[in-house]
């Protein structure tokens, strides 16, 4: 049985999006409550710190779509609750 999670996905084109998955082992991935992450700052310390702790007031973060299909999947990381809050605070929309 499939579980819908917040989850931040890297791209082959250097894509970064968050939002939800029920199915994280495809290509595409089907997201909900899609954003992307046109810039990260240093605090937030890379890709795996979105999903750790999630994006801070420097990073650019678009409003959501209600849903997209993400291809060409390089990595897949489960965010933690508050990181999720962080996405869904949308710091730069």
């Amino acid at each position: 049985m499939s579980e819908k999670r917040f989850v931040v996905v890297c791209t082959k084109n250097y894509g970064v999006f968050g939002g939800v998955v029920e199915d994280s082992t495809t290509d595409p991935i089907i997201m909900a409550d899609s954003q992307m992450c046109v810039h990260w700052s240093a605090d937030v310390r890379g890709v795996v710190g979105l999903a750790a702790t999630g994006p801070t007031k420097g990073c650019r973060i678009t409003k959501p779509a209600p849903s997209a299909e993400i291809h060409n999947i390089t990595a897949v990381f489960d965010a933690t609750d508050s990181a999720a809050e962080a996405w869904r605070l949308c710091p730069w929309g």
